[in-house]
């Protein structure tokens, strides 16, 4: 059987910071949440012009995702910067982000390096992922694989999915680390029971190949069709090329399997 992983990632933060207290922040984010944009921005744009760090972020967030008015990457730039400058994790983050990928300002990889580190150190996992990849690519410091694998570990074990597919991965590939497929079959669970499609492809590919774990395609099946029901094509190719060397009775025990595990609907990262 030919089975393939997926690992990718750049992470941007587009959903509301919570508020600290009741209050306008309060109102704003339930206005959000329900798409009264309009009155989400009136009250977050004086708390934000107040110096409110999570008023600023949020406006950023809005101007970023164009709610409630024109997408405007300089508005969120200019929102984002002055959260950050205080100090505000989510917005260092998604400021790293603008200078990384070139959004409304110069590309400057150094500059995306130093707001991510800023935010990885405050422990914000999606940071400390996006911290990593600039290690992974050499882009704003020298390529150091065994610092990225540091950053996504710090993420991982905040239980952060999304870290821990990609520190599977990289103990499936020993990169940046010794090979261990018991250890990336470890972290691809761990993710792929919060939830995460990817992690579910790919800890469905360890067991259908019996790498780290015994062999058994009826588990690799159930991963794999859970990850194809959430969307991902890759899943679903490799749940056909599983099912080709099944009996019918373990597929419908492997759907089952997925239909008892749905029931519990996990929350992906």
């Amino acid at each position: 059987m030919k089975l393939t992983l997926k690992h990718a990632f750049a992470i941007i933060i587009l959903s509301f910071a919570a508020p600290a207290a009741a209050g306008p922040l309060e109102d704003a984010t339930a206005a959000n949440e329900r798409g009264d944009y309009a009155i989400a921005l009136r009250l977050l744009r004086p708390l934000a012009d107040q110096g409110n760090d999570r008023a600023q972020f949020n406006l950023g967030v809005m101007y970023d995702n164009g709610r409630g008015m024109a997408q405007n990457e300089a508005e969120a730039l200019k929102w984002y910067r002055k959260a950050a400058e205080q100090g505000y994790a989510l917005a260092q983050n998604n400021l790293g982000l603008m200078y990384d990928n070139g959004k409304a300002l110069p590309q400057d990889y150094a500059e995306a390096v130093k707001w991510y580190r800023k935010a990885a150190e405050k422990g914000l996992a999606p940071a400390q992922l996006n911290l990593a990849r600039m290690y992974d690519n050499g882009q704003g410091v020298p390529q150091d694989y065994a610092e990225a694998v540091q950053w996504v570990r710090k993420a991982a074990e905040q239980g952060y999915a999304l870290a821990q597919n990609h520190l599977g991965v990289r103990y499936e590939h020993g990169k940046g680390l010794p090979q261990d497929y018991a250890k990336a079959v470890r972290w691809f669970r761990g993710a792929a029971e919060q939830g995460n499609a990817d992690a579910q492809n790919n800890l469905g590919t360890m067991v259908a190949r019996g790498q780290g774990v015994p062999q058994d395609l009826v588990s690799a099946y159930m991963w794999f069709n859970l990850a194809a029901m959430a969307g991902n094509q890759q899943a679903a190719n490799n749940r056909d090329v599983a099912a080709q060397h099944m009996t019918q009775a373990q597929i419908a025990e492997a759907q089952k399997l997925a239909r008892e595990w749905t029931a519990n609907k996990p929350r992906s990262q």
